[in-house]
């Protein structure tokens, strides 16, 4: 990393978070917290609140049947995210139906209606946009039926949400590359609206590019298909040839990793290793691609998928179980940096090795959880 100055950084932070942040505060303002907790707050919250019995409580002697409703299943984070979840519902011994909406939030509305009408005994909800699937949300709650929801813009009493804390992914990826760039350049931005996490991620890049008018945006794409990471590359491809000279560009804002993979072999195929890419999420697809000795993708913030899908499955039964859930619960991101790494492969259970923090979350516990998964295992 070249030197950046301790003012100039001290300045972007309040930036960032003062004007960036207000949009989500509203929208926090009318939940049982009025701010996302923080993973110490959450997991005290926990500890408080849970059963400090081990036996099983009662309404999980049977197993249970989950539905997990997912606005896209695009790319290598929700395939991973959807492995934590299918995995923890199976150590405690239940059974879960993945329903795919392929990005069609009426397909998704339908699905929740579905899943209620099938009596399931809860609900994961991945993504989607509270316009377009809260009054099916609220027939499950009204129904009975736990809901937990992850990266969505949902504001229903008893639901708890889960997000990724994406102004902080937003803002370590960017503070990166500001320091990098030393505060001026040409960069591309890759992005698209209508997905909660996106929405929030753009809210401080546009923060950023106030504070930091010398970094110019040159180049703006971005769209989520079935195969982003490949339309991403014939996108880059053609912007790498309208700016065809070194220095045109000097780096790549990517706020997904689908985008990330894409620009970065289409930097790649061209030897325009000069171009560095910043990015947001991680999987082990991703890592393979950053250890690469030519990838110019040098730093991502991330949580890990499969966690995050363990933990949401946890929070749910914690409902049925008839415990206390926060309303918000905000996951702690960290930034992976190529430079962080060894020149040897290491996957995603390795990351906790190279990145202070990394580390699978003990959040969302009971101690019956441990007898549940042992007696599943006989």
């Amino acid at each position: 990393m070249r030197p950046f100055r301790i003012m100039a950084t001290a300045c972007l932070t309040t930036a960032l978070f003062l004007t960036g942040c207000t949009n989500e505060q509203d929208a926090l303002s009318n939940k049982t917290e009025t701010k996302p907790a923080t993973a110490n707050e959450s997991q005290s919250k926990q500890k408080n609140t849970a059963s400090t019995s081990s036996k099983v409580p009662e309404q999980l002697q049977k197993p249970l049947k989950i539905a997990s409703i997912n606005q896209f299943s695009i790319g290598t984070f929700s395939s991973q995210y959807i492995s934590g979840v299918k995995k923890q519902v199976e150590e405690f011994g239940g059974e879960v139906q993945i329903y795919n909406a392929d990005n069609d939030l009426s397909k998704m509305a339908a699905y929740v209606e579905t899943a209620v009408n099938q009596q399931v005994d809860g609900i994961l909800i991945d993504h989607g946009r509270a316009d377009a699937i809260a009054p099916s949300v609220k027939k499950a709650v009204a129904a009975g039926i736990p809901v937990v929801a992850f990266d969505s813009d949902i504001n229903i009493p008893g639901v708890t949400v889960i997000d990724q804390d994406d102004y902080s992914l937003s803002w370590n990826a960017l503070r990166s590359m500001a320091q990098d760039l030393n505060g001026k350049g040409e960069i591309v931005y890759v992005w698209v609206g209508g997905f909660t996490p996106m929405e929030r991620r753009n809210v401080m890049y546009e923060a950023f590019k106030k504070r930091y008018p010398s970094i110019k945006e040159i180049a703006r794409f971005g769209t989520a298909t079935q195969n982003t990471a490949l339309d991403t590359q014939s996108q880059m491809e053609a912007l790498l040839q309208k700016y065809p000279k070194k220095g045109d560009i000097d780096a790549v804002f990517a706020p997904w990793d689908e985008f990330a993979k894409g620009v970065t072999r289409a930097i790649q195929q061209a030897g325009r290793d000069e171009i560095k890419v910043y990015g947001i999420d991680l999987s082990d697809e991703d890592l393979q691609l950053m250890q690469e000795a030519n990838s110019p993708w040098v730093s991502t913030a991330a949580t890990d998928p499969a966690d995050v899908g363990k933990l949401q499955v946890r929070f749910l039964y914690q409902k049925v179980a008839g415990e206390e859930t926060p309303q918000i619960y905000s996951v702690q991101p960290h930034l992976v940096e190529k430079d962080d790494l060894p020149k040897s492969k290491v996957s995603m259970d390795e990351i906790g090795k190279y990145v202070e923090g990394w580390g699978k979350s003990d959040a969302g516990t009971s101690p019956w959880m441990e007898n549940l998964s042992k007696d599943n295992k006989q």
